[in-house]
């Protein structure tokens, strides 16, 4: 991974990648399948400088050319290949979340933003040895084992008991299936304990809901 230990090192104008349900986290690893001849476009150009794409959602406008939610995540691509009928599969490893500022008109096929970085700092520092206190550990177990019962999900609960914190929540944030705005939220929260907190009460709503409804941040 690029070492990019200051937000002054960060590229300043970045792709981006509008896609909603699609969630990148500071750390995170996000599989993608492209295909879109414009993508395709942006994963070259990419390649061949900063390897870094912006992971964004939307928040309405025009199905064409939708509004891009405010804050996204950019992501260097840490693996990539090429299948034989010309679709490109990358990974792409998260390394700092951005405020989508000016979106620059160069003509391009996909979209490119002035990215501000001031608001997360605290990414490139990431304490990856983070861990949550006993009670609070307990609660998220509890809500998480109910949310999957719920769904009938499963997952391998020896790795999620040894897993670091931050691993867990974010692996869990990107995979489950949550609503976008749920998962703008999981970006959106100011840190690995905020993000945790939100998990913890999404999953506790979904658990005790008793319509089988289940409820989104809109």
């Amino acid at each position: 991974m690029a070492p990019y230990k200051t937000l002054a090192e960060l590229p300043q104008l970045i792709p981006v990648f509008p896609l909603d349900g699609a969630l990148l986290l500071p750390g995170g690893e996000l599989p993608l399948q492209i295909f879109e001849p414009r993508y395709l476009n942006m994963v070259d150009d990419a390649m061949a400088g900063d390897r870094v794409i912006g992971m964004v959602q939307t928040r309405g406008g025009s199905r064409a050319r939708p509004k891009l939610a405010e804050v996204g995540c950019l992501g260097r691509i840490t693996s990539y290949a090429e299948t034989s009928d010309g679709r490109y599969l990358i990974t792409l490893t998260g390394l700092c979340r951005f405020e989508t500022g000016e979106e620059l008109d160069l003509r391009m096929p996909y979209r490119q933003v002035r990215a501000k970085y001031d608001r997360f700092s605290g990414d490139l520092g990431r304490d990856e040895d983070a861990e949550a206190g006993e009670a609070a550990r307990a609660r998220f177990a509890t809500a998480l084992k109910r949310y999957l019962n719920r769904r009938e999900l499963d997952i391998d609960w020896e790795t999620a008991n040894d897993a670091p914190l931050e691993a867990l929540v974010n692996s869990l944030c990107m995979g489950l299936p949550f609503e976008p705005a749920e998962k703008q939220a999981f970006l959106e929260a100011p840190d690995l304990a905020g993000r945790f907190e939100v998990l913890t009460t999404l999953l506790e709503i979904d658990a005790s809901d008793p319509d089988d409804e289940h409820h989104s941040l809109q």
